[in-house]
């Protein structure tokens, strides 16, 4: 079984999926970090994005992966908060938007569900990644409020910002992730939207349960 969750920046994704997939007995993958280890793999060596040979060059050396652990890996070596940087945030959307990062990771994702019974988070899944998947969720929340949260993972990493500038972060990623070309954020047309807001983890996850059991019935 494939359940996707899409959604902005903020908007709960990670943490719920990652906390539904353990209840259920599921894999969780976290596309987004995926996309964040290749970011911060080309910000310890830069290269010329605009040509498309230094794009491959730079695919061939850079191996992305999970270990036993469901730890993100890059080259097989753990990475965990090199990858949650206001630096990587800025620049995870650019490196995005190339035709051959995106093709090489989801090709990637795919193979990762397979085997497995799987619970993915990210941008494009229920678009472009599993357009057939079992179950599509689209989460959105006020941008005040995914500042909010986005502010206490920096403050647990003894990142100081406040709330605005958070904000103001949080706007200008939604505007480059849903406006460019390649696999916008953008929500599917059998997507069910769930409003994060003033909702609990638990009663997120719950409604989450209820889904899943629908969709196993059917």
């Amino acid at each position: 079984m494939i359940v996707a969750i899409d959604g902005p920046a903020g908007s709960g994704k990670s943490t719920i999926a990652k906390k539904t997939a353990e209840q259920l007995g599921f894999v969780y993958i976290d596309t987004g970090a995926m996309y964040r280890a290749l970011t911060y793999g080309y910000l310890q060596a830069p290269i010329d994005c605009s040509k498309k040979e230094e794009r491959i060059a730079f695919l061939e050396r850079m191996k992305v992966g999970f270990n036993q652990k469901n730890e993100i890996t890059l080259n097989d070596i753990v990475i965990k908060d090199e990858i949650r940087t206001s630096e990587v945030s800025e620049k995870v959307s650019y490196i995005c938007s190339f035709p051959e990062i995106r093709e090489a990771m989801t090709q990637l994702q795919r193979e990762l569900a397979k085997k497995h019974s799987v619970i993915m988070d990210g941008r494009d899944i229920g678009t472009s990644v599993f357009p057939n998947a079992d179950l599509k969720l689209f989460f959105v929340a006020d941008s005040k409020e995914r500042a909010r949260r986005r502010q206490l993972d920096y403050l647990a990493k003894g990142i100081e910002k406040t709330v605005e500038e958070v904000e103001k972060e949080i706007v200008k990623r939604d505007e480059l992730d849903s406006s460019r070309e390649l696999s916008p954020l953008c929500k599917a047309k059998d997507a069910i939207e769930i409003d994060t807001t003033a909702l609990s983890i638990d009663e997120v996850c719950e409604k989450i349960f209820l889904l899943v059991d629908e969709r196993k019935g059917a």
